[in-house]
């Protein structure tokens, strides 16, 4: 057995996971999950039945990892990484992970349904101010660092850089000079190429209607 098990569908935010799987270069079992078919293991894991779902299995016994932003964090950190923030970068690393996680996808997707923030004190009730505010703030960050902390890339940037990679690429984010060339940074990444090209395949197999 492999030492995780990778519930996905390409056309998901597992995507994210998949990327931090070859990041890390996790031994993973994938499992293709159909939109209309959740298999019985994946909801006696996350009876939510999202995507992506990691069983990590150790000596110790099985453990379930969901969330992205968490999944990222817990394959560095499960698997020693390199890609862990050292203690100089920590504040930035975690600052920015959970701005991810947080504000930085409530606005997107408050921002792509429609749902919009009409007055100061909806900006105080929801987690993001404002889209404008949040894009704005994420892109004065990225001006100044190559990478989430600075020059080196470290496992925030997977989470981070998929957000950004595809807002841009998808137009739920502006198209501003800061987000495409941290886009492009982070599309240089050899892990990265190699889960976007898996997932580009399995897509494309779907669309023909041939996988599953």
């Amino acid at each position: 057995m492999a030492g995780f098990t990778f519930f996905f569908n390409p056309m998901s935010r597992a995507q994210i996971a998949r990327w931090a799987l070859h990041e890390v270069s996790a031994d993973y079992d994938p499992v293709f999950v159909p939109w209309d078919d959740r298999p019985a293991a994946l909801l006696a894991a996350n009876g939510m039945g999202k995507l992506p779902t990691i069983i990590h299995h150790t000596n110790e016994g099985d453990h379930v990892i969901t969330e992205c932003a968490a999944v990222c964090h817990y394959l560095a950190q499960a698997t020693h990484s390199p890609l862990l923030p050292q203690s100089g970068e920590m504040a930035d690393y975690f600052r920015w992970l959970f701005f991810g996680a947080g504000p930085l996808e409530q606005a997107v997707i408050s921002h792509s349904m429609k749902w919009e923030v009409t007055d100061r004190t909806q900006e105080m009730m929801v987690g993001f101010g404002s889209y404008e505010r949040t894009m704005d703030v994420l892109e004065n960050w990225l001006k100044t660092h190559d990478f989430i902390c600075g020059n080196r890339f470290t496992m925030a940037d997977v989470y981070v850089g998929s957000q950004v990679d595809w807002g841009v690429s998808f137009k739920t984010m502006p198209e501003r000079p800061g987000f495409l060339a941290y886009a492009e940074r982070v599309r240089q990444r050899p892990a990265y190429q190699e889960a976007k090209a898996i997932d580009n395949a399995l897509i494309a197999e779907m669309k023909a209607g041939t996988s599953g």
